[in-house]
This record gives C-alpha cells, sequence and structure tokens, in this order.
C-alpha cells in the first residue's frame, strides 16, 4: 500500500493576520500538495480502473478550498474531464464536505467545455434535489454560453427554458444571463432579438444595458454602444462605472483616445468613480494611439487617485512597452512588479515572451523561461503553446521535453496542439523513441492526440523501418477510431 502523501490539516485562523514567513511556507506546502493530487489523478488509467480506490488510499482531504483547487488546476491543465468528476463525486459522498456554488460551477465548466451536455443536465439534475442553493447565475452563464458557442440559436433556448426548472420562473436577470451569453460570443442579431422579448416583458435595468454595450464593443461597433447607450438612458437606465468603463473601451480600441478621456471627465462629474480597469483601459488606449509616454503618464496617474498598481495594471503598461520593443523597459516593470510584492501571472509571462519570440531572441527567452520554472509558475496552455513553438523551431528540444515533463509533474495533461509540436520537432531530429513516450504518456492521462501527430510518427517509423513500433501505433490508432 502507498504511503499516503503528505496533506495539511484543514486550518481555522484566529489570529487577524500571520507572520510572512509562515504564511509563505503554508502557501508552498499547500501547492505541492496540490501538484501532487493532480498528478496522480492525471497519472491514473482512468477509466480502465476506477478512479475511487486512488482518491482513497492517497489520503485527500475532503475540504471545499482543497478540491476547489485541484478542480481548478485540472480545468487549467486539460485533465479529462471525466476524471475530475470522479473526483467531485467522491468529495460529495463525504458527510463533512460542504458543496459551494464555486465547485459547482468549476465542474459545470468542465464538463460544459468538453460539450457533454448530458452530463452536465444529470449534474443539474442531481444538485437540485440534494443542494438547490448552489445553483447560481453564473453555473447557467456557463451552460448557455457553451450552447452559444457550439449548438444553434433554438438549441441554446430550450436550453434557457430548461433553466427554469432549477431557477424558478425567469426573471430579468435570468434573460440577462441568456443575453450576456449570445454578446460573448459576438452572436449580436440574436442578442438584438434577446433584447427585444425582455423588453415586452420586463423593464431592462442597468447590468441590461451593459451587457449589451459590453457586445457591441467586442463587435467593434461604436456607433452601435452610443446609440444603445443614448436610447436606454433616456428609457430609465442608469449608467454606473462599467458602463463608463465599457464606452471608453470602445472609444480606445478605436484609437480615439481623447474621447475616452472626455468620458473619463463626465464620469468623475457624476459621481462614478474611475477603477484600475477606466486606468489600463486607458493605457492601452494610448498603446493604440502610438503614444506610450502618456500610457506610462496615465499609469503614474493612477496613484493620485488612490488606486494601488496590480498585475492588471503592470500587464497593460508592460504590452504597451513590448509592442513598440522596447523589452527593457518591460523587463524593468516585471522587476518593479516583484519589488512591490506584485506577482507576474500568466499574462505578464505570455506578453514578455511574445515580445521575445518576436524579436528572435530565443535566449532571452529561455532565460525567462527558466526563471519562470525556478518559481514553479504553472502557466495557462496559450502559453505553454507559444513556448513549446519557440522551442521546437529554435531546434530546442531540450527545453520542449523540460517543459513537457515539468507540465507532467505538475499534473497537467498538456494540450494535443503541444503534443503535435513537440512530437513533429523530436521524429524530424531523428527522436521517435522520445516522442512515442510523448504520446503514451499524454494516451494514459486519457487525452487523445491529433490525427496529425499518428501521420507524422507513422511517416518517422516508416521510413525507419521500425516495423514493432508501427504496429503498436496502428493498433493505437484502430482503437481510438482514427484512419492511417
Amino acid at each position: 500500500m502507498k504511503t499516503p502523501i503528505r496533506l495539511l490539516p484543514v486550518v481555522r485562523h484566529t489570529a487577524p493576520s500571520l507572520s510572512c514567513a509562515s504564511s509563505c511556507s503554508q502557501s508552498t506546502t499547500q501547492i505541492a500538495d496540490i501538484d501532487e493530487v493532480c498528478r496522480l489523478i492525471n497519472d491514473h488509467p482512468f477509466p480502465d480502473e476506477p478512479l475511487e480506490p486512488t482518491l482513497r488510499q492517497i489520503g485527500i482531504p475532503i475540504s471545499s478550498s482543497f478540491i476547489d483547487n485541484v478542480l481548478g488546476r485540472l480545468f487549467a491543465g486539460h485533465a479529462n474531464g471525466f476524471k475530475a468528476l470522479e473526483l467531485f463525486n467522491f468529495a460529495r459522498r463525504h458527510s463533512e464536505f460542504r458543496l459551494t456554488s464555486d465547485l459547482f460551477e468549476k465542474m459545470v465548466h468542465i464538463l460544459s467545455r468538453m460539450r457533454k451536455f448530458d452530463k452536465v443536465w444529470e449534474l443539474f439534475d442531481e444538485i437540485h434535489v440534494k443542494h438547490p442553493s448552489v445553483i447560481s447565475l453564473k453555473s447557467m452563464s456557463i451552460v448557455l454560453a457553451r450552447y452559444c458557442q457550439h449548438q444553434s440559436f433554438e438549441e441554446t433556448l430550450e436550453a434557457f427554458s430548461r433553466m427554469e426548472r432549477y431557477v424558478g420562473e425567469h426573471t430579468v436577470d435570468t434573460y440577462n444571463v441568456l443575453l450576456y451569453a449570445f454578446c460573448t460570443q459576438k452572436h449580436m442579431m440574436e442578442a438584438r432579438a434577446i433584447f427585444r422579448k425582455i423588453h415586452r416583458r420586463f423593464m431592462p435595468n442597468t447590468q441590461t444595458l451593459n451587457i449589451l454595450l459590453m457586445g457591441f464593443k467586442e463587435s467593434r461597433n461604436l456607433i452601435a454602444v452610443e446609440l444603445f447607450y443614448h436610447d436606454l438612458v433616456r428609457r430609465g437606465c442608469v449608467a454606473n462605472t462599467v458602463t463608463y468603463n465599457i464606452r471608453i473601451d470602445s472609444f480606445c480600441k478605436k484609437g480615439r483616445v481623447h474621447d475616452a478621456l472626455r468620458l473619463l471627465s463626465e464620469m468623475e462629474e457624476k459621481n462614478c468613480s474611475p477603477t484600475i480597469e477606466t486606468y489600463t483601459t486607458l493605457i492601452h488606449g494610448f498603446c493604440i494611439a502610438r503614444d506610450p509616454v502618456r500610457a506610462r503618464q496615465i499609469f503614474d496617474e493612477m496613484e493620485n487617485h488612490d488606486l494601488k498598481h496590480d498585475s492588471v495594471a503592470y500587464n497593460a503598461l508592460i504590452s504597451c512597452y513590448v509592442r513598440f520593443g522596447d523589452l527593457k523597459s518591460a523587463v524593468d516593470l516585471m522587476d518593479e512588479m516583484e519589488g512591490r510584492g506584485v506577482r507576474h501571472d500568466d499574462v505578464t509571462y505570455n506578453t514578455l515572451f511574445r515580445g521575445l519570440r518576436t524579436l528572435d531572441s530565443i535566449g532571452a527567452l529561455s532565460k525567462l523561461y527558466q526563471k519562470m520554472i525556478e518559481k514553479e509558475f504553472l502557466p495557462k496552455m496559450q502559453t505553454v503553446v507559444l513556448l513549446m513553438k519557440s522551442f521546437c523551431q529554435n531546434d530546442r528540444c531540450d527545453l520542449g521535453i523540460d517543459l513537457w515533463d515539468y507540465l507532467i509533474q505538475k499534473g497537467c495533461c498538456p494540450h494535443a496542439h503541444v503534443l503535435d509540436l513537440l512530437v513533429t520537432s523530436l521524429c524530424s531530429r531523428g527522436k521517435t523513441g522520445r516522442a512515442l513516450e510523448c504520446l503514451y504518456e499524454s494516451l494514459a492521462r486519457g487525452r487523445h492526440p491529433n490525427k496529425q501527430t499518428f501521420q507524422v510518427l507513422l511517416a518517422y517509423l516508416q521510413e525507419g523501418g521500425d516495423e514493432d513500433k508501427l504496429i503498436v501505433v496502428r493498433e493505437i490508432m484502430k482503437k481510438l477510431g482514427i484512419s492511417a
């Protein structure tokens, strides 16, 4: 029997604060425990073997916060969603476990991304009977957004009607959720139809206004943003800070920063206090207007309004410097973030990596990558794909394999595109054996490679005359239903 992994008990803090050293140490230990649980779940040969005995054996703590963190990691790492569902159901069977809306929403997110809508509805039915209070408008929003993305307009409306059994009779708030789903997918014709339906039944509110403005903004339709704004204000909707932020962003995206500054003055006159988002939007606006000096001035002005610089604000200015090729200033800002205790996030790293890649500086990029790994930072898949592409295109398969191994150790199952890039690069350099190992690792974690990955392997194995490996690969393809 395996020795249970070292896990922290659930601690209830009675003191208002902890020392920095103690807090950092505890955080590091918790992260290590999450890494280990995620790795064991990813490595498990589910569904060939049930996952529950392994979960019992490793002594996983049944606390809402721990399960929430593990589910979040599995989602971010693109792990097999059915493994996440097994963990979720395992936790629910324990009397001491308290299901929260956040946990339920994460599970709905995982299943919806897989387009397993039958499983989503099964889960909603179960939770509605046992824990109806955890079903939130956000969980509705997650499902409807995926329906908008992958299903027809009629099927999305059917899903919305089905929601009534979980949340009661539809109100303006639930219709706002449906409207939001279409607006996030930039389906503005459908959004207009939903708005007309809302208007016939309910008085649109400020949230209705903001959702519509956000949709037209993302569609880059500045005229529609302004027309709808003035129309709905006449109808009685009250603009708030979010409303002004959306309008400011619309002008900034068109490079009309002076109009955006006019709105900034207007919102202050109407006692709508500017937020960090307001200023980061203006920073991006001056970047589009090709004025990095003014962007820095806007960044500095934030503190005059008692707004503390956070990672979002820093990332906006870093992005501006990267856009104009001023990598030194961008790196200096990263150092400044560290000095002020502002954590680098995925956007920080992604922005710098893109800048270094544009300059074709693989040496500097690999140094930043090593610093990221030393901090045990786990990048999101968009950054992983960017890094793997950079390593493979610059004949640095060693770094590609290092990144792959790091992700596996962290309990992540890299995206199929990442595997495709690495396998192609390894095979082209005669390392088909290592390429096959990566393929097996991906399959063992429940992720099916792209057809292109198999075709690359077949081509190189045939060229090398390796009949034994060819037979194995063809058998795998046959089992997965992939034609040669």
